[in-house]
């Protein structure tokens, strides 16, 4: 197992971009769990399965899937099944089902088994909601980000470039990420113990790498 620094948060609280410039300054590779679980997520909408009650089936499917990441210059290249699905897990379907897909306890082993894999052959940074709690409880460096909803809100909305009528539908949607992600049975959102948080309300997006990077700077030293 390589060197592993996690970033645990709700949706919005700026994970992913802390992460992949954390992991930039500190030479490591970006695991982007979200991705992941998004690749899933467009399985599922194109097999139609809105429901995963039938765990067989469900497992089934991940049986047969082939999902990998790639690390590149550009960052994470998505394949699903062989097929580049990078820019196809951002679409506002996938955002949408996606909590629900990640929910489902048989998809959280399966993709919990495929991170840890992955962790064996890099340094990594990795962001997600129960990474320090459940999928790399032994992880070198936990780091629990937190926001104002508002400003969550806010950043979806210019993460996605859309208009201010639709800041509304975006903090409906968090809000209902955050329900589904902190009451789910299988390892739901949640802070470890020994996870240092993070309010990045009021932070510059430099600033919260910045301090984060100072917190592995000491502890990796």
């Amino acid at each position: 197992m390589g060197k592993v620094v996690v970033i645990d948060g709700p949706a919005g609280s700026g994970k992913s971009t802390t992460a992949i410039a954390l992991a930039a300054k500190l030479g490591f590779i970006y695991l982007d769990t979200g991705a992941m679980y998004r690749a899933l997520t467009v399985k599922f909408l194109k097999l139609g399965i809105e429901t995963f009650k039938d765990e067989k089936l469900t497992k089934d499917i991940l049986d047969s899937t082939i999902l990998r990441l790639i690390p590149g210059d550009n960052g994470l290249m998505v394949t699903l099944d062989n097929v580049d699905v990078t820019d196809q897990i951002r679409n506002n379907e996938v955002e949408d089902f996606v909590s629900e897909v990640s929910a489902a306890p048989v998809v959280r082993e399966y993709m919990h088994r495929q991170q840890r894999s992955f962790a064996r052959n890099f340094d990594i940074v990795a962001e997600g909601r129960d990474l320090g709690s459940y999928v790399f409880p032994d992880a070198d460096i936990k780091i629990f980000l937190v926001a104002d909803l508002d400003v969550r809100s806010q950043r979806r909305l210019l993460q996605k470039n859309a208009s201010d009528k639709e800041l509304e539908k975006f903090r409906e949607n968090l809000v209902k990420r955050d329900r589904i992600d902190s009451s789910r049975e299988h390892s739901p959102l949640k802070k470890a113990d020994d996870a240092i948080e993070i309010d990045t309300t009021n932070l510059t997006f430099e600033e919260q790498v910045e301090k984060i990077y100072e917190i592995c700077r000491k502890k990796l030293r």
